[in-house]
């Protein structure tokens, strides 16, 4: 097996090598163990029109074409789907990383159709049996929420995780969301106790088990750049929440290439977009400070004209930053 890209570039940014062309994209196929069959999402014609939902069969198909692409530097999806996508073989002499998640909290369910678990604080879940997943990287997620009830089954549950993944051999990154019930602090103050949260959760880890990699919400140019100064050694990717326009998608990951992450690591904004390849080369673009998100968007619509597909949305609606976190830090 050939070395992957992901393998590359996360030896040189942790040797403080960072360049050009090392932000790592990853695709997070992963949303099946968040809310079932609606999660693979849209099903489009020859013009790129909406004709229903996904099968499975066809959002596999859909990972198949990025990963023979060579689009993203990290595949990730659960554990069924990753052992499908090994058995077809679309790995194989594959520079992209396959990890898989290997737990689902009760507040990734909140997709569910009538479900109602985002309603209350996180409770952890780990439905994955390491030893047989068929990739050697794996994502484990955590929420707190300012209950030291709640909180502290959360990283006990983690203590746990960590010798099981050792002794399957399996490296893991960690994602750390926002509170998922309110906690009555202000979006800066989110920030700042997440970052609180992840610092004291790592200081009970020796090197060894520590993650290869943080994923955390954006919250802000200065959670982030707090976060990042705070420890050189914990590398910091960003994920991509809701859909929002392609401006959005793009805005984040300059914004967060600028203030120091190292990854993006997006679901729903690559899996709805119109043509997730083209989509992708141009988040690429951005991250490599090749052209500005607002010409990325320009451009993605000129492809999508270019190939005969229709846009979600018009260009000038796409131009849009609908994500208030993100208004602060744009370039206009």
């Amino acid at each position: 097996m050939p070395m992957t890209r992901y393998d590359e570039k996360i030896e040189r940014i942790r040797d403080g090598n960072y360049r050009k062309g090392d932000f790592i994209l990853a695709d997070a196929k992963d949303a099946d163990l968040s809310g079932g069959i609606l999660t693979t999402g849209r099903r489009r014609d020859a013009r790129g029109q909406v004709t229903g939902n996904r099968t499975r069969a066809e959002f596999l198909a859909e990972i198949e074409a990025i990963v023979r692409e060579d689009a993203v530097d990290i595949m990730l999806a659960s554990t069924s789907n990753i052992e499908a996508l090994h058995t077809s073989g679309i790995f194989a002499g594959s520079r992209v990383m396959p990890a898989f998640r290997a737990n689902d909290t009760t507040d990734v369910w909140g997709v569910v159709r009538g479900g109602k678990y985002r309603e209350t604080p996180s409770i952890p879940f780990r439905s994955t049996d390491l030893s047989r997943a068929k990739a050697d990287l794996c994502l484990y997620s955590m929420t707190f929420n300012n209950c030291a009830a709640t909180d502290a089954v959360t990283l006990d549950a983690y203590r746990i995780f960590r010798p099981d993944a050792r002794a399957a051999g399996k490296r893991h990154f960690l994602e750390v969301f926002n509170p998922n019930v309110p906690t009555g602090f202000t979006a800066e103050e989110t920030g700042m106790y997440v970052n609180d949260c992840i610092a004291r959760a790592l200081a009970g880890l020796t090197l060894e088990e520590r993650p290869e990699f943080l994923k955390v919400a954006y919250n802000g140019p200065a959670a982030l750049e707090e976060l990042v100064a705070h420890d050189p050694s914990v590398i910091i990717g960003v994920l991509g929440g809701g859909t929002g326009t392609h401006r959005d998608t793009f805005e984040l990951v300059r914004q967060a290439e600028k203030c120091g992450a190292r990854l993006a690591l997006f679901g729903r904004k690559i899996n709805m977009a119109e043509h997730q390849t083209t989509f992708l080369s141009w988040m690429r673009l951005v991250a490599d400070v090749e052209v500005s998100p607002s010409d990325a968007v320009r451009g993605y619509h000129a492809d999508l004209a270019r190939s005969g597909l229709s846009p979600d949305r018009s260009i000038d609606d796409d131009l849009l930053i609908t994500e208030e976190v993100l208004l602060a830090g744009a370039d206009r």
